[in-house]
């Protein structure tokens, strides 16, 4: 029987699906902007305390965990170890668990190995020994469904955050995403989180709109030209980088790249830009995107 007195809350991400989904909303989704850890705590809190009639102050997430398959510092390059930095960052600060396994070769490429049996392990585990009321997983993959069934023998209700989307990339395909219809069948709670972002009735809910990090209104560098230039990179350091440029190269920041991802440029890539000018009057390269 449920503690009356508080509800835990254990919170399991499949790490790899998580950043698609916010991949999606930042560069996709007509929202342009990622989710936020925090944010999706405090969703969680909520959609249980209604889910148990309970005051939201007692529904306290007690355990989070994060899973997901990483390069290796010898593979990765400057810009994408600053950037899973960042991310390791905001997982500490959110008291997010990190679990990482190291990516292996397959056929030429870097696949995930054995990180959703992790996962699945640790939140039996878990479950077991600490009695969640409520095991949160955010995941959409048939393979967890073993887990849910192996869960609802422990009497822990499960609660499955979900996104379901398409859309058609930069080379023409078509990418769908779409939730195992066994993992939905099998968990008690299963929530859509792209209907629940999407809905009229929802969309002035505080709860809804903090899912989301928030658009900071950075400085722009001032007098600005209108006119897009193109050239090359020449260099990418810790989240910045410098474009050719005569008679003298343009240095650009991370968050000045318009499209697509910092992490994803490399070097001697075509893109197009405009000149600013930074707080020191020096000439910079904004709204930067790959050609």
């Amino acid at each position: 029987m449920i503690d009356q007195s508080l509800v835990r809350v254990g919170v399991f991400y499949d790490g790899n699906y998580f950043l698609h989904v916010s991949n999606y909303y930042a560069y996709v989704h007509a929202k342009k902007r990622r989710i936020s850890i925090s944010g999706l705590h405090e969703f969680i809190r909520g959609e249980v305390s209604k889910e148990f009639s309970m005051d939201y102050r007692f529904c306290q997430i007690v355990d989070a965990h994060f899973f997901r398959g990483r390069m290796s510092a010898q593979d990765a390059s400057e810009s994408r170890l600053y950037n899973e930095r960042v991310f390791d960052d905001i997982l500490m600060y959110e008291g997010v668990i990190t679990h990482y396994l190291p990516l292996k070769t397959r056929l030429g490429r870097k696949e995930e190995k054995g990180i959703d049996v992790w996962l699945a392990l640790e939140a039996f585990e878990l479950a077991f020994y600490k009695k969640f009321d409520i095991l949160v997983l955010i995941a959409g993959d048939g393979d967890y469904t073993p887990l849910i069934r192996k869960l609802n023998t422990l009497g822990t209700r499960v609660m499955l955050l979900s996104w379901d989307f398409e859309y058609t990339n930069s080379n023409g395909e078509e990418k769908v995403t779409k939730t195992s219809q066994d993992l939905l069948e099998e968990v008690s709670y299963p929530i859509a989180m792209h209907e629940v972002i999407d809905s009229r009735a929802r969309k002035n809910e505080a709860l809804v709109d903090n899912l989301f990090v928030k658009k900071t209104t950075a400085k722009q560098p001032s007098s600005a030209s209108n006119q897009f230039l193109k050239s090359t990179i020449i260099t990418l350091k810790n989240g910045y980088g410098f474009i050719k440029h005569s008679p003298e190269n343009l240095f650009f920041h991370y968050s000045n790249v318009s499209k697509g991802e910092y992490n994803d440029l490399k070097l001697g890539d075509s893109v197009n830009f405009r000149i600013g000018k930074n707080n020191n009057q020096e000439n910079v390269a904004i709204d930067v995107s790959p050609c």
